[in-house]
């Protein structure tokens, strides 16, 4: 078997455009990826066409080799737009050798240690400004069946939070505990907004509503201000989204900077990476919660993953999405009442593409919005749930 062509699909998503990839071979088995890189769409299109004309030609079942060999004649080590890339072919690789076998993609890594993985919502604030709006999307959100809810309280602050500001913070994640109460889990995201005094106080502040972990407080490129913030901090740290390879996270995990790793397989090198990662984490008895905000062929990925991974603790995933998620792909997911996911069952990812679809709802430009004070527009207005809700098998 011989790969024959490398395709990329760029489907608007409101937040973000998809880029989806499709990897053909001369025997008629296609695998795919996902290559979402939020702002830099482009940029990895372009990436990606450099891959297809190194890798035509190729045998797609040769994964490790060819990846490696990737990395090292690329020269330029690392990097979101190399590692999306690269993320993305090496997920395709693996769904074909899945699909010409016959299996999924789990029972290449180890097979299946569980059927269903805890989920915990994003994307659920949507448009909600006051306390009083985090509270009702909150009960909402609850009333579906998920058991854990994240966002970013934090508006557009940028190192610093005043004592006005951290009040609103305080005030909106109150409203959201007493909402819904001490059972759901509460996941804050700091988007590396702070300085380490100030990332230390909103530690210490937002402690009392007993959140999980707060993820990402300071900037993704300083280690040793993760590492003051985790010593000081009563809350449990948790980053990795904007780290690639096992480069990123060994140094993380040796100084002990968190409590769990968050390696994202569009981005950190694709399934065996966060494989490997998971196995590095779980020597250090570190949690294991992929990111995982993107599109249907993500979570399909990282779903196989928390199928297999003794270690796997949360999945990230999007209350509602777009109303045009379900056409996009053939995605069914089941949310249960206990707030779990099901792992899909099917050969390889278990996932497949409807181009027409895709083609109805081409590249449109979205600018980031962390530090915009529409950072909590993160849903259009017509957003819809896309899960099987309540069902346990």
């Amino acid at each position: 078997m011989k790969i024959t062509s490398v395709d990329t699909f760029v489907v608007d998503f409101y937040r973000t455009n998809l880029v989806l990839v499709r990897v053909c071979t001369d025997e008629g088995v296609a695998g795919l990826g996902e290559a979402t890189l939020e702002g830099k769409e482009r940029a990895v299109q372009g990436a990606i066409a450099e891959l297809a004309e190194a890798v035509t030609g190729l045998d797609p079942t040769r994964i490790s080799g060819t990846l490696y060999e990737l990395a090292r004649d690329w020269y330029w080590r690392g990097g979101p737009v190399v590692m999306t890339a690269l993320s993305s072919l090496e997920m395709a690789l693996w769904d074909i050798s899945a699909r010409e076998l016959g299996v999924p993609v789990s029972r290449l890594f180890g097979g299946a240690t569980r059927d269903r993985v805890r989920a915990y919502a994003n994307g659920w604030f949507s448009r909600a400004s006051t306390p009083e709006d985090y509270a009702a999307a909150a009960t909402r959100t609850v009333a579906t069946g998920f058991r854990g809810l994240k966002w970013d309280p934090f508006e557009n602050y940028d190192l610093v939070i005043g004592s006005r500001q951290l009040d609103r913070v305080l005030a909106q994640i109150d409203a959201v505990r007493s909402a819904v109460g001490p059972d759901v889990e509460l996941f804050i995201e700091g988007h590396g907004r702070f300085d380490v005094r100030h990332a230390i106080l909103v530690a210490r502040e937002i402690a009392r509503f007993d959140p999980v972990w707060f993820e990402e407080p300071c900037p993704p490129d300083n280690l040793d201000a993760l590492v003051d913030v985790r010593r000081a901090s009563p809350v449990p740290i948790a980053a990795g989204e904007r780290w690639f390879g096992r480069q990123g996270f060994v140094p993380a995990l040796a100084r002990q900077a968190v409590d769990f790793v968050q390696p994202d397989v569009t981005h950190a090198g694709g399934l065996a990476e966060l494989a490997f990662i998971s196995t590095l984490a779980a020597t250090s008895y570190v949690g294991f919660a992929p990111h995982n905000p993107s599109g249907p062929l993500s979570t399909a990925a990282t779903l196989q993953l928390g199928a297999t991974l003794p270690n796997f603790r949360y999945l990230e995933i999007m209350a509602t999405d777009v109303p045009w998620r379900p056409d996009v792909t053939d995605e069914r997911l089941t949310l249960t009442e206990e707030g779990d996911v099901l792992v899909p069952l099917g050969v390889g990812l278990g996932i497949e593409l409807d181009l027409e679809e895709i083609a109805r709802h081409p590249f449109t430009p979205h600018p980031m919005r962390l530090f915009d004070d529409a950072v909590y527009d993160i849903r259009p207005h017509d957003e819809r749930s896309f899960f099987n809700l309540g069902a346990d098998e």
